[in-house]
């Protein structure tokens, strides 16, 4: 009986070892499968985990000249991995003080945070500084490569430039519009990390590729670094001194389109944006409208030669006054020279008729003037390649009524942008040629794409009108006029319309918009300051001041050439 027993528990003891002999044996042969078979892919989900992808560096942005403007600084973040501490705190801090530049009672208080699993020491940090601290062989830090995105003019171009946000990935202005061709890169390279971030080598690894991080397209603008610098300084300089809130100026080259400067003061430090408000950084020269005033007047009367009302030798009655649906209007020098009677175009321009403008625009029908502000893109956007552009206010001919279209002969029943007002004067200058304004620097092949050209106006009208610009600037005073060379520009002042969308307030628009060499423009310029104070504040005295300024910095700038004997050169 009791043999029975043995015999029964050795079976027993026996088919146990035989379930663990098994056991052992799957399990060595798995393990020998998993090693040298890898049948669970554990090699590849081990590279996948160490994986990671190069990063592209942000093309740089520069000027015409190859000035740069904007680029990206490769920076490094620190971190300490508590769980890996081989030195206390204290003595962490003690090492690393010297290269992260935080006193060493500070970073010890941020070591000592054990509880995190990783923390973050310091940001920004340079290669040279983490090449430094990775020859300490620190275990338990680790490092993760960053781009800075980085101004090196400061404040110039800023509107233009707009910011890059690296960690949020947000932008504005060009950073924002060019942002796929900044970042393209024509390979992708992928490598594997190390827990301490290290790049771990194999063969396949070409150490050219990860030496040098990878870096997107340089893209070229068409802003002149100098002609931006002036146009800049002299609204600053006149914001201060009319106590204006803001200012703003267009430089375009109306052969081709290209902004020479788009400047708008104040300005802001894109190296610091988070700093300013997005009222601050807003390029209000292409978002925001505003009733033009008495420059449009040179619209009108383009629009006139368009419809074949009117040609360079025409006269109309000016009675000084008159009454358009329920608007009295009046000349603004009525009540000191009463009504002049009959006028020329040249005197049109040179005193700002009101009256003169209006009968113009009453010459033609509704559709026709309609018809021709929409051939000088009002009403649209003139797409330049920038965010944010507002397509002005136009209404629909439909709406339109007498007073509506007295209005938009002096320069209010529309509400324009800084921009469309340049390109429209612009046409004008390019011998009726309307081209799209553009602030990248395209090749001829991109340019057939970009940018649409199209003739609005017959090209001796555009002279004509040119020349009717130019007598009346020589007959006048303006402070604009040179002594060696001929100008054709207006200057305007508007009424600001109240915030609540309904009525004007005290406030004025003050600008001047010109060109020149007039016999051959290079340069059209236009200037507006918004709101400035003091007394006797008008276009003429606030806007053509700075015109003045900046085209005297323009020909020099640009190497132009006079085209009219000054008064000097004769004595």
């Amino acid at each position: 009986m009791r043999e029975k027993i043995y015999n029964k528990f050795d079976r027993r003891i026996g088919c146990l070892q035989s379930i663990f002999y098994i056991t052992c044996a799957a399990l060595v042969l798995y393990l020998f499968l998993l090693q040298v078979f890898d049948i669970r892919h554990c090699k590849n989900k081990a590279k996948s985990q160490r994986a990671s992808k190069m990063y592209v560096l942000r093309g740089e942005i520069v000027d015409r000249y190859g000035f740069k403007l904007a680029a990206d600084k490769t920076t490094f973040v620190l971190y300490a991995h508590p769980a890996y501490y081989d030195y206390s705190p204290s003595e962490l801090a003690e090492i690393l003080a010297p290269y992260v530049k935080i006193p060493v009672g500070e970073l010890t208080r941020k070591l000592s945070q054990t509880d995190k699993k990783i923390i973050m020491v310091k940001r920004d940090l340079d290669r040279k500084t983490v090449r430094e601290i990775k020859k300490k062989g620190l275990r338990e830090l680790s490092y993760e490569v960053k781009n800075k995105r980085v101004y090196p003019q400061g404040t110039l171009a800023s509107h233009v430039l707009g910011f890059y946000n690296p960690n949020a990935d947000t932008a504005g202005g060009i950073e924002y519009k060019a942002k796929e061709y900044l970042e393209y890169a024509d390979k992708t390279i992928t490598y594997e990390k190390a827990p301490n971030g290290d790049i771990i080598y194999n063969i396949s690894i070409d150490p050219a590729d990860v030496s040098a991080p990878v870096k997107g397209k340089t893209l070229t603008l068409t802003i002149d670094s100098a002609v931006q610098h002036v146009c800049e300084k002299y609204l600053l300089k006149a914001i201060q001194k009319f106590r204006a809130p803001r200012a703003a100026a267009i430089v375009i080259d109306p052969k081709t389109g290209e902004i020479l400067a788009l400047a708008v003061a104040p300005n802001y430090d894109p190296n610091e944006y988070n700093k300013y408000s997005m009222q601050e950084m807003k390029n209000w020269a292409i978002t925001d409208v505003f009733p033009p005033g008495s420059t449009f007047k040179i619209i009108t009367v383009a629009s006139g030669f368009m419809n074949k009302k009117i040609n360079k030798n025409s006269r109309i009655h000016d009675t000084g006054k008159m009454k358009i649906g329920w608007w009295d209007v009046v000349n603004y020098d009525y009540k000191s020279k009463g009504a002049p009677g009959m006028i020329d175009l040249v005197y049109l321009f040179e005193h700002s008729s009101n009256i003169g403008s209006i009968k113009i625009s009453q010459m033609m029908s509704e559709k026709e003037f309609y018809d021709s502000l929409k051939m000088f893109n009002f009403g649209e956007k003139t797409g330049i390649d920038l965010p944010g552009e507002s397509a002005g206010l136009l209404p629909d001919v439909k709406r339109w009524d007498v007073a509506t279209q007295g209005a938009m002969g002096y320069g209010y029943g529309a509400s324009t942008t800084v921009i469309q007002m340049a390109a429209a004067i612009s046409a004008i200058a390019n011998n009726g040629v309307w081209i799209t304004p553009h602030i990248i620097k395209y090749s001829p092949e991109e340019a057939e794409t970009k940018i649409v050209k199209r003739r609005i106006l017959e090209e001796q009208d555009a002279k004509d009108i040119t020349q009717l610009l130019v007598k009346s600037m020589e007959n006048g005073k303006s402070p604009a006029k040179m002594d060696d060379f001929y100008i054709a520009a207006k200057t305007g002042t508007s009424r600001k319309p109240n915030s609540s969308g309904t009525g004007y307030s005290n406030k004025l628009y003050t600008s001047m918009v010109g060109y020149f060499p007039a016999t051959d423009p290079r340069a059209v310029l236009y200037v507006i300051v918004d709101s400035p104070s003091g007394e006797g504040i008008w276009g003429s005295t606030v806007a053509a001041p700075i015109f003045k300024e900046i085209s005297t910095e323009l020909v020099r700038i640009l190497n132009l050439t006079p085209d009219k004997v000054s008064k000097k050169s004769k004595k």
